[in-house]
């Protein structure tokens, strides 16, 4: 079982030029404006504040980069691997400029960060398929990156209700054969199938 044993914030960056140098795997985390990607990076590490979260919708305008250290359990083996938390995207206040300027910044990191092992697209469990997650589907789809589903919030629907909305999300998604898992940030589960997704592609 892969257990990050310790982690630290490197930088954060717009552009290529400005990216850490890095010759370890990388993860990177997607998904609208104040779904849960900075919690559920700090619940991954436990590390409690390693990504800023804010109240404020859009906020994260650029990549941050974080570097972890992670133990395989199993194996007694250790390493290296660093996690990206993308900008937010969705959020209604956001002018059209800021939104082109964030499918530039995205694309580019997609096109460059050649060590990127997989994608995590978080969605809010509580909320039917939307149309800018579908387009970010449909991007890694097109740019064959290796990605999974995260629905958050998961504490928000009842247990005996879970399997039938996460059924539901992914028919909205057009997911096919790719994963969605179910993380609560407040009870602390569902981490160990994300875990699982990044010591299987390492």
């Amino acid at each position: 079982m892969l257990r990050i044993v310790d982690s630290f914030y490197v930088k954060s960056a717009v552009e290529p030029a400005d990216y850490p140098a890095s010759a370890y795997p990388e993860f990177a985390f997607a998904g609208r404006s104040n779904v849960g990607k900075s919690t559920l990076i700090n619940l991954i590490t436990n590390h409690h504040g390693l990504a800023k979260t804010s109240g404020s919708p859009g906020k994260t305008r650029l990549l941050n980069f974080f570097l972890t250290r992670y133990k395989l359990d199993d194996v007694e083996d250790t390493g290296f691997l660093q996690l990206t938390d993308l900008p937010g995207y969705g959020f209604a206040q956001v002018s059209q400029n800021e939104q082109e300027k964030w499918r530039r910044m995205v694309n580019k990191y997609f096109e460059q960060r050649a060590q990127l092992r997989g994608l995590f697209v978080l969605v809010d469990i509580r909320h039917p398929a939307d149309k800018k997650d579908i387009q970010m589907l449909e991007m890694l789809r097109l740019r064959e990156i290796d990605h999974c589903v995260i629905a958050t919030k998961a504490d928000k629907i009842p247990k005996t209700k879970q399997k039938k909305v996460l059924q539901e999300l992914s028919r909205g998604l057009a997911l096919g054969d790719v994963a969605i898992y179910p993380v609560s940030a407040l009870k602390n589960t569902g981490i160990g199938k994300l875990t699982e997704f990044m010591e299987s592609r390492l």
